[in-house]
């Protein structure tokens, strides 16, 4: 049987220059068996998330499939590019002056996701995947005030479980 050898992917971004990672694992396959996204990075691009802002300047590192019909904004964040048309976002800083951001991904949990999928695996994981635990809160408290598939209820919660990849419109 043919074992495939690791593929190294160079960053030379706005945020990272000169970063290097392996990718050791199949793409979308072999995750920690707690981690079981609803979304992928492409399924989530398309909803919209972040405003459209997010990775614009980074489309090089990821397949270009991920960005077919992605809702991405030209110019800054906008939330009318959000799945649910709402701000649910905090500013980089915000997280930064938490001690949130691991310096190998400076975007923060979605490029970790976006690279997780991808097949890198490293030593940050298991924090990553305790904070995309973390979010199951908000699917609880969804379902506790909100009707079943009445995406009008809690706009705010349900695009931020969308940036966790939890598909908030089947809640």
């Amino acid at each position: 049987m043919h074992e495939e050898r690791p593929k190294e992917v160079v960053v030379d971004d706005r945020m990272q220059r000169g970063y290097t990672y392996w990718l050791t694992e199949p793409e979308g396959e072999h995750f920690e068996p707690e981690f079981r996204p609803d979304l992928t990075p492409a399924e989530m691009l398309r909803l919209g998330v972040f405003g459209g802002r997010y990775m614009t300047d980074c489309r090089g590192e990821f397949p270009a499939v991920w960005f077919e019909g992605a809702r991405l904004s030209a110019g800054g964040h906008d939330p009318a590019f959000n799945c649910f048309g709402v701000n649910a976002s905090k500013p980089l800083s915000y997280w930064q002056q938490r001690g949130w951001i691991n310096p190998e991904d400076p975007r923060g949990w979605f490029q970790w996701y976006c690279r997780y999928f991808m097949g890198r695996r490293g030593p940050d994981d298991a924090r990553q995947v305790r904070r995309w635990k973390a979010m199951a809160r908000h699917v609880s408290q969804l379902q506790k005030h909100c009707v079943s598939g009445d995406v009008r209820c809690r706009p705010r919660q349900r695009q931020a479980l969308l940036h966790w990849a939890y598909d908030s419109r089947k809640l």
